[in-house]
């Protein structure tokens, strides 16, 4: 009768040590999630002048994602992939603002007006980068404008571990790090969802 009872306060023991630890690490990720929905998204620029943002991760279940994230979780769905199967998902917004200031250039056109044969001047302009290019043309009556615009998002996703003294160990945070390679653009918004298993 003693080994039963010694077996079954050590099988108590172990459950409320596994209980206790699985309730600190469900606590912590939910301090983590608060701490990343209240801070905003921080913009800096690189050592060559690059626009970057850097924005901290959210640690969701897959139930959690399909519930808080609907709109995203039918997206995914749409692609033929399978929520439970999802490691991450990242969404970036960037803007292009671009002030330009461009010489107009004469050009003659013959243009055809009820079977007459009319000759009509129109002024066009051209304005280009390495990212943006501006093409158009103003005529008489209408203006028309080509804006294209390239741009490359980088997105490196990082650990940020807990410090005491000089020791690092764990993991305090996820970090989302984003670069844009056109100077031109400002990183808008970002979020970052990492999938909890």
């Amino acid at each position: 009768m003693k080994k039963y009872l010694i077996l079954y306060a050590v099988a108590v023991t172990a459950l409320l040590v596994y209980g206790h630890g699985r309730y600190r690490r469900e606590t912590r990720r939910l301090d983590q999630n608060q701490e990343a929905l209240a801070s905003g998204i921080e913009h800096y620029r690189t050592r060559l002048g690059q626009e970057a943002a850097s924005v901290q991760a959210l640690r969701l279940r897959c139930s959690e994602f399909e519930r808080l994230r609907a709109a995203d979780a039918a997206e995914i769905r749409r692609l033929g992939i399978k929520i439970r199967r999802l490691e991450a998902a990242a969404k970036t917004v960037a803007a292009t603002s671009v002030s330009l200031r461009t010489p107009l250039r004469d050009t003659v056109v013959l243009r055809l007006r009820d079977t007459l044969v009319v000759r009509d001047t129109v002024r066009l302009f051209r304005w280009r980068d390495a990212w943006v290019t501006v093409k158009g043309s103003i005529g008489t009556d209408s203006v028309a404008c080509r804006v294209e615009s390239t741009d490359t998002l980088q997105q490196v996703v990082h650990r940020i571990p807990r410090r005491f003294l000089f020791i690092r160990w764990g993991t305090k945070a996820l970090r989302q790090e984003i670069v844009s390679s056109n100077p031109h653009t400002r990183i808008v918004y970002s979020d970052f969802v990492k999938i909890e298993r």
